[in-house]
């Protein structure tokens, strides 16, 4: 049996090299994703042009305008002295923002009275402007409080922020980990899925189906290179973070690998139940996307789990992405403990049981 296996295995190995596409779906895409969306997919708010239009003619205007040039987040400070021309630079998306500062600012702030500030922010890029209201807030906060006059009360309080795992907040440090989990989600759909629909394609699976190989020794060579291909572009990846990117590796690679096992497995069960179902190669790269674009969503990867509407939360229990990503991060940030990835690995067990019994099934009912 294992001969046979190992004969099929083989054959699907080099059904994929030899193929040009197969050989440009496996190489090319995953290193340009890992440098694209490493650099690209980022949450991050910076060089950001700001607009201002400053009423007050006394130092504290000025000062203001001042700390907000200097400020390392913005690009570009656009002053002008028209509250028509501020609007139309938010308008035609100039600017993220626009501070107004009241004509009687100084005056306000000498006599200890509240200082008059306007924020005007760009509600078609909702989340970025969110991030420039937090650092224009920051800044007019900062100035308030060293004018107040209790600022000797309050030099006694120091508050000190730590960020643990990622002290300095590089957000590649988040990205990278995160990529070696949804590449390895993104080819072992893509090759998976197109294995059995390469057959019917082809015209072979006919000859697969007399062949003296059975049901369960196909679904095993169908599934292990796929398996045996992810787990290359985990290792290539894994590489790239520590080598290129300078990412720590705090936790254990055999719990990562291990963990990858499963994950890998419920994947691929996934990719052929799709194979199964599809007729055609389009039609199985089709599906392939049909299916990760959601789990990517619903991984938390973008935003929190917890963030999501109730109703939504309870779909996410079957997204093994889920459940990979708290491990591949925990393994590279934070020396996850493995009482952590035996209980996010158990899921993955579990939906890798259910994919590949339902694909097995599905498979089984075709032949017949």
């Amino acid at each position: 049996m294992w001969e046979r296996i190992r004969a099929l295995i083989i054959k699907e190995l080099l059904a994929i090299l030899r193929d040009p596409r197969g050989r440009m779906v496996i190489i090319v895409p995953p290193i340009l994703q890992l440098f694209v969306f490493s650099f690209a997919a980022t949450l991050e708010v910076k060089n950001a042009d700001i607009a201002i239009l400053n009423r007050d003619s006394g130092k504290w205007g000025y000062e203001l305008v001042q700390r907000i040039d200097g400020a390392p987040t913005f690009r570009r400070l656009a002053r002008t002295n028209d509250e028509k021309t501020l609007h139309d630079l938010i308008d035609r998306q100039e600017v993220i923002a626009a501070v107004q500062i009241g004509p009687t600012f100084s005056r306000d702030i000498d006599a200890q009275r509240s200082g008059d500030v306007q924020i005007i922010l760009d509600g078609r890029r909702s989340n970025a402007a969110q991030i420039v209201s937090g650092y224009l807030t920051q800044i007019i906060t900062t100035l308030s409080a060293d004018l107040s006059p209790r600022r000797q009360m309050a030099s006694n309080v120091t508050v000190v922020p730590r960020y643990w795992f990622n002290p300095n907040l590089i957000f590649i440090w988040f990205t990278v980990p995160s990529l070696v989990a949804i590449i390895a989600l993104l080819i072992g759909l893509v090759v998976t899925a197109l294995s059995v629909a390469r057959e019917r394609e082809l015209g072979t699976f006919d000859q697969l189906m007399v062949s003296p190989l059975r049901t369960h020794e196909i679904l095993i060579g169908k599934l292990t290179p796929p398996m045996m291909i992810g787990l290359f572009h985990i290792t290539l990846y894994v590489l790239a973070a520590i080598f290129i990117f300078g990412i720590p590796l705090r936790g254990s690679l055999l719990l990562l690998y291990g963990s990858a096992v499963f994950y890998l497995a419920s994947v691929v069960g996934i990719g052929l139940f799709i194979s199964s179902l599809s007729m055609t190669q389009q039609q199985a790269i089709l599906g392939a996307f049909v299916f990760m674009v959601p789990a990517v969503m619903l991984s938390g990867f973008a935003t929190p789990i917890e963030n999501m509407p109730e109703w939504l939360q309870p779909i996410t229990i079957i997204n093994p992405l889920r459940y990979f990503l708290v491990v591949v991060k925990g393994v590279f940030l934070k020396d996850i403990p493995l009482s952590e990835v035996v209980h996010n690995t158990v899921p993955l067990a579990l939906i890798a049981l259910c994919t590949l019994s339902a694909a097995a099934w599905l498979f089984r009912s075709r032949i017949e």
